[in-house]
């Protein structure tokens, strides 16, 4: 297909980049899909939460998921309304999801996630020693890291130059 993106360095960067992914999972009667904060870390998305709740309950049994992360770069006009479009790229990743449990492995994990959402605001690493210790004030549930490996993934875009984009001025 046309809008397939077969270029791994690119993929590899925008899953760098991209603040928020979706992960999609069976739910009890309807599908579940929860927007996450996560990092791409050592070819594998790592996102974490509380302790407790419905996405922590669906994760408990390890079921496939599909993984999102979607950028919208505006609008591609055309004279015919038909033919506009919107300019974009996405990653779909699919596979099962871990939960790590290896306090050093969470810690690096989180280390990651702290690096890219606050670079150089905290002045010392994680470790797994607070790993291990840390509670959340709403349940006093520890924390869970979750790993996703990628069993397929997939990548579209349909790039487009500025000045082919909608400007509502």
């Amino acid at each position: 297909m046309q809008r397939d993106c077969k270029d791994k360095e690119k993929i590899e960067k925008f899953l760098i980049n991209t603040r928020t992914g979706v992960i999609g999972m069976n739910g009890d009667d309807f599908p579940y899909a929860v927007p996450v904060n996560f990092v791409w870390y050592d070819g594998s998305i790592i996102f974490h939460g509380m302790g407790s709740g419905k996405k922590v309950q669906i994760l408990s049994s390890e079921p496939p998921v599909c993984f999102t992360v979607y950028e919208e770069y505006g609008t591609v006009t055309d004279p015919m309304p038909c033919h506009a479009d919107t300019s974009y790229m996405s990653v779909m990743i699919f596979g099962k999801v871990e939960k790590v449990v290896d306090f050093e492995e969470a810690a690096s994990a989180l280390q990651k996630l702290v690096e890219k959402y606050t670079p150089g605001y905290y002045k010392k690493p994680l470790t797994s020693k607070l790993i291990e210790n840390y509670r959340s004030s709403f349940d006093e549930n520890a924390v869970s890291v979750y790993r996703l490996t990628p069993e397929d993934m997939t990548a579209k875009e349909n790039q487009a130059d500025e000045n082919e984009l909608f400007k509502n001025e």
